[in-house]
């Protein structure tokens, strides 16, 4: 199982958006969930490239608490099956 971080979500909508769209981080925009809407985008076409199935979660909550252990209140976002056919 991976778990994957993103530490520069508002960063990366910033970038994307320019000024306009970095004044309306938290209000509008929800950074994080753009950026992992994004990543399994590409995650499910590399995947379906590669030949892996998988379940791809994007969820709101979990943290990592230094380099052992990971907090998890769930609340999925989004989930995306990749299958094969």
């Amino acid at each position: 199982m991976l778990v994957i971080e993103v530490t520069n979500a508002r960063e990366v909508v910033r970038q994307r958006m320019g000024p306009l769209g970095g004044r309306l981080l938290g209000k509008v925009v929800d950074a994080e969930a753009q950026v992992e809407k994004a990543l399994i985008q590409e995650l499910e076409k590399s995947f379906r490239e590669f030949g892996i199935e998988a379940r791809i979660f994007s969820v709101d909550g979990p943290q990592m608490i230094g380099r052992s252990h990971l907090e998890i209140p769930l609340q999925v976002r989004e989930e995306r099956q990749v299958r094969l056919g």
